[in-house]
């Protein structure tokens, strides 16, 4: 067998591959592989949105890319990639560095990722399994990254400590001075306590319950990871927390910067799978930040094992349109002084990046001699680099401060903060050039001091004093559930803002993020693409008390005067399943007529069995049952059970028990299946029976 193939300008090396793939995802991996043969990588967002297919959009998605990006990777350095798979991140190294090993078990992944990265000629991916391959891997890389694929140790090394043995055989491909990374879900994740299911096995709360069935997968807890490093004898490590986890993560915190109150909204992510809602995670999140307990329950960890970065904290804005996409970062400089900078993520944004510093020009001359500070910019743009930078303002987010009033229940000290925005904010209201995104997030308060730290969106040109104000008051409702309970009309009617204004301007916003995004769907659109069921247990508590009352079962006595409410008894059957149900009940010998209710729904009926005393009626007996429902299959005579449906919310079966029961008191026991059906369904099915019973 050729010990190497190439594909584009990829090696695959094949020297260690047993011969067949032990780990495949099925035909979406063929399907996978396809995309990456026959398109490029800048088809790939569109096929995402056709294919509506969470594996294409997981393999994928650029977004994916996010949690390497942010590594001071430089083109001197050399990366091992453990665990490369179909490649989602290998296109991110190979931008950075100047040589990257990727190492994977499946030969088809290994050709997906030759596939969709074939223009690079500085990555080299080796097919097998890790312990086969690595004895013959050089010991100088800077980099070795492990995303998503600590959790395997186990399966890749086995023994009694797989995960020491595992990072100490990494440790040796180190460099003195290297980093090793590690992405990995935390197993106290707070979306597994609020009904999410584990990532690898599906099931609910399996790392919380410490993995209590076993199983091959093993996330692990901040201490866990820990107590795995100092085994091993790492002195120095540091961790980032990937929001909201780190295969599509948006932002990342660091010990150095926490997120704070409100930022953490962005929480249903079930893709791949159903999930529950037991809780709602953003007001548990606010809680955690106000404690300090985030990084105990962040849904995911980036541990760098190695010299500290100087970042403290990124966001990435690479949903949109390609012209737009940016990174926010904070980070501590040389002379241990914060600052912010912006740096496009594409060529295209470049433009978008130093118009940062037009827009700084231009909204510090409007703001000369008003109660609103800018925030300084300066621009650096090189052949190297390109970014803008700000000063890291300290105080609160306006924002914080207007909730602070909500929850205090203080109106008009909201109002007063309000008013103070629209006459700070109001200021040079003639000049041709505005600050578009004026929310109240974007202004940071310190005592008197109020300073925009953003103005990304910056026109030239005039924009109404009142519209800016209601796109950051509308923002500001929809941002966070807990502030409904607000009546914005006093701040409109003091605008002066018209119902049929506010439609406009609602309309206004929706064209406003699709020229953002452009031709792409943000990861929210994707999510309602794709997206599985969110259940919550006030749903199911609902259900269950709606479909309990629906499913009684209610039986009328005819002693010779007809059926009346007052003689009729509503019982609830011992369900042995969801549809099948079992009664007993005591009918005296002076019953004519019995009615049986199976249910107070529309659906359909079947009778296992009814006897009498131990005695089966023969329901097919000529004029021994009567209903309101059509039969839907003839019995011969000596059958007992009968299959009825119900086009009606009142079903009702009719027995005679003239000739049945004796003078006295008799047990009847019935055994049927009662499945609820949709009433038009119900009169499709009955419609197509022509015998009424």
């Amino acid at each position: 067998m050729e010990n190497r193939e190439q594909i584009g300008k990829i090696w695959l090396d094949l020297s260690k591959y047993p011969g067949e793939d032990f780990y495949c995802d099925g035909a979406v991996e063929d399907e996978i592989l396809k995309i990456a043969r026959d398109y490029s990588p800048v088809e790939y967002p569109k096929l995402i949105e056709e294919k509506k297919s969470w594996p294409v959009f997981y393999h994928l998605s650029a977004q994916r890319e996010n949690i390497v990006e942010f590594l001071p990777i430089t083109k001197t350095d050399r990366v091992l990639e453990v665990g490369s798979g179909c490649g989602a991140i290998t296109g991110a190294l190979a931008k950075k560095a100047g040589s990257v090993t990727c190492v994977d078990l499946s030969k088809k992944r290994s050709m997906i990722n030759a596939y969709r990265h074939g223009e690079c000629d500085n990555v080299t991916i080796h097919v097998g399994n890790f312990k086969d391959i690595e004895p013959d891997l050089p010991s100088d890389y800077d980099y070795v990254c492990l995303i998503g694929v600590f959790e395997y140790g186990q399966s890749y090394i086995g023994g009694d400590k797989p995960f020491v043995e595992f990072l100490n055989i990494l440790k040796k491909h180190l460099k003195k001075d290297g980093r090793i990374v590690i992405a990995i879900e935390n197993k106290y994740g707070l979306k597994y306590f609020a009904g999410c299911a584990e990532d690898h096995l599906g099931t609910y709360f399996s790392g919380v319950e410490n993995y209590a069935a076993g199983g091959g997968v093993r996330t692990f807890s901040k201490n866990g990871l820990e107590n795995i490093f100092k085994e091993c004898g790492v002195e120095e490590y540091h961790f980032y927390y990937p929001y909201p986890d780190y295969k599509f993560m948006t932002m990342a915190y660091s010990d150095k910067r926490q997120p704070k109150v409100g930022e953490l909204s962005n929480n249903l992510r079930n893709f791949d799978r159903e999930r529950m809602l037991l809780f709602n995670e953003k007001n548990a999140f606010d809680g955690m930040s106000e404690d300090g307990l985030f990084p105990v329950f962040s849904n995911s960890y980036v541990a760098i094992l190695g010299r500290e970065l100087p970042l403290q904290y990124v966001r990435y804005s690479n949903d949109r349109a390609e012209e737009y996409q940016i990174k926010t970062v904070i980070l501590e400089k040389d002379d241990h002084q914060k600052e912010v900078r912006k740096y496009p993520l594409t060529e295209a944004a470049r433009e978008h990046v130093r118009n940062m510093l037009t827009a700084y020009e231009g909204l510090k001359k409007r703001y000369a001699g008003s109660k609103l500070t800018i925030n300084k910019c300066r621009l650096l743009d090189t052949s190297l680099e390109c970014y803008a930078a700000f000063e890291f303002v300290e105080g609160r987010m306006l924002s914080e401060l207007m909730d602070d009033c909500l929850e205090k229940q203080d109106v008009e000290g909201f109002h007063k903060l309000f008013d103070e925005y629209v006459e700070r904010i109001g200021y040079g209201d003639d000049a041709n050039v505005t600050d578009f995104d004026l929310v109240f997030s974007n202004i940071i308060v310190n005592g008197d001091e109020w300073t925009l730290i953003d103005y990304e969106w910056t026109f030239g040109k005039n924009i109404e004093t009142k519209e800016l104000a209601f796109r950051a008051l509308y923002c500001y409702l929809m941002e966070d559930e807990r502030r409904n309970g607000l009546q914005p009309d006093r701040a409109l009617d003091k605008l002066g803002i018209t119902q049929q204004d506010a439609e406009n301007y609602r309309q206004q916003e929706r064209e406003f993020q699709r020229f953002v995004t452009g031709k792409r769907m943000s990861i929210s659109e994707i999510y309602q693409l794709i997206g599985r069921g969110v259940y919550t247990p006030q749903d199911w508590i609902d259900g269950y008390r709606t479909n309990r009352e629906i499913r009684r079962i209610q039986i009328y006595e005819d002693t010779g005067n007809g059926f009346r409410e007052e003689t009729s008894y509503l019982l609830y059957g011992n369900y042995e399943d969801e549809n099948t149900v079992e009664l007993e009940y005591v009918v005296t010998g002076n019953v004519k007529v019995l009615r049986l209710d199976p249910a107070f729904d529309s659906c359909v009926c079947r009778i296992l069995d009814i006897n009498i005393n131990g005695q089966p009626l023969m329901l097919t007996k000529k004029g021994l049952l009567q209903t309101n429902g059509k039969i839907l299959k003839s019995r011969t005579e000596n059958e007992t059970g009968v299959s009825v449906v119900f086009a009606t919310q009142d079903p009702n079966i009719s027995i005679d028990m003239n000739e049945l029961l004796p003078d006295k008191e008799n047990l009847l026991r019935v055994r049927m299946e009662v499945v609820r059906l949709p009433l038009q369904i119900a009169k499709d099915m009955a419609g197509a029976v022509k015998k009424l019973i």
